[in-house]
């Protein structure tokens, strides 16, 4: 499929069922951390990326096959919000199922009063909130030249005012830039203006876009959780993969293309659809010019270029 993948684990939501509507990397970000690499197309403009009875035909199709999930996630490979008709496709999509719908946007286009309307549909919506100064927010998510973080931290706070969905916050905390105590005590005061629901401290666990960029350590988190009383993503426990493709290399594909595995949770994936010689699978992904071996933090992560 080219716009639904999944059921894919997540530490937040179970098992999640994505959905994409934009291009690969078409973002008005081009964070430091981003486990899929630089942003290749930089926009803050809102366009048709496909036409939506597309997007929805492959949603009934999964729909079809009875496979379980927790949640819909339209997230994709760069920033959902910059879809047109976002709106019009969380409303289809809760048409066709139960399940709740969740967005996760790095929360810019929040500014926006049309996209504030059209995210008030939607069950739970997970912004980033990693900065609390304009100097701290170009250093790390790297906006779009238009983008403003007074503006775009203003557009939250409207939209949480007026919210009766779940809104889960998410901070990703990068060493030497955003850990200091002193930061996490302005990023509290800003926290204090926001109606939440819940707040997610994470750190790079994945390749990040710049290999400068260093994930914090244990005791850093401790301190974060203390002090905004937030949830650690560490202490969430994730399940099993799946692709509905046949084929087990291009189902690993199918996966890398939007997430990331590294070669334990490969050889896991591959196992669970009783693969006798999962490691033969790595070497062919090894050979694979269309991917990409990224060695961090002790594991090889496999994605797509």
């Amino acid at each position: 499929m080219k716009f639904v993948y999944g059921p894919v684990p997540s530490r937040r939501m179970g098992l999640s069922l994505g959905v994409s509507p934009i291009p690969k990397k078409v973002c008005n970000y081009s964070c430091v951390y981003c486990q899929l690499g630089r942003t290749d197309r930089m926009t803050n403009r809102r366009e048709l990326y496909f036409p939506l009875q597309n997007i929805l035909d492959e949603v009934d199709e999964f729909l079809s096959t009875g496979v379980s999930f927790d949640v819909i996630t339209i997230v994709g490979e760069g920033e959902p919000t910059l879809y047109k008709e976002l709106g019009s496709l969380i409303g289809e999509i809760k048409c066709r199922t139960q399940k709740p719908v969740a967005v996760i946007t790095n929360g810019a286009l929040l500014a926006e009063h049309e996209v504030r309307q059209e995210l008030l549909e939607a069950d739970i919506l997970l912004p980033t909130l990693d900065a609390v100064s304009e100097e701290m927010f170009r250093k790390i998510n790297r906006p779009y030249k238009t983008i403003g973080f007074l503006e775009m931290v203003e557009g939250l706070q409207s939209f949480s005012e007026a919210y009766e969905g779940q809104l889960w916050l998410e901070t990703m905390l990068v060493e030497g830039i955003n850990d200091s105590r002193e930061t996490l005590l302005q990023y509290k005061e800003m926290l204090s203006g926001l109606h939440y629901d819940r707040l997610y401290i994470n750190t790079p666990v994945r390749p990040p876009a710049e290999d400068w960029v260093k994930a914090v350590n244990s005791t850093k988190i401790e301190e974060a959780v203390e002090i905004l009383q937030g949830i650690s993503i560490d202490m969430l426990v994730s399940t099993g993969f799946y692709s509905e493709k046949t084929d087990h290399l291009e189902a690993v594909l199918s996966i890398i293309k939007r997430h990331p595995m590294n070669q334990h949770e490969i050889i896991g994936f591959l196992e669970s659809r009783k693969v006798s010689t999962p490691h033969k699978f790595l070497e062919l992904l090894d050979n694979n010019d269309e991917v990409e071996r990224v060695s961090y933090k002790g594991y090889h992560t496999y994605r797509l270029r």
